[in-house]
């Protein structure tokens, strides 16, 4: 097996703080404590990440996400639910 490949059972192995950065990209520290208190896998992480990059249709037409996955997806995102919308 070549270094770095993840294997199915490394996927349902509880992903480190390491793999956090290295699926979605770097986050600021408070993002990634909350992301780590929900102990997700290395596929939650990688299913999010999946999400947020728009290609939600790999998990077939209408699937939702799993909890934790979407847990990921909602503090990814808080940022962007909290602007405000534009004065009229």
């Amino acid at each position: 097996m070549a270094k770095g490949s993840i294997t199915a059972r490394d996927r349902d192995a509880l992903a480190a703080a390491d793999d956090i950065h290295r699926i979605p990209g770097t986050l600021d520290e408070a993002k990634l404590l909350d992301i780590m208190a929900l102990r997700p896998t290395i596929l939650d992480v990688e299913e999010a990440s999946v999400w947020l990059a728009g290609d939600a249709d790999v998990f077939g037409a209408g699937q939702p996400l799993k909890p934790v996955a979407g847990d990921i997806v909602a503090i990814l995102t808080a940022d962007e639910e909290e602007e405000e919308p534009p004065a009229r």
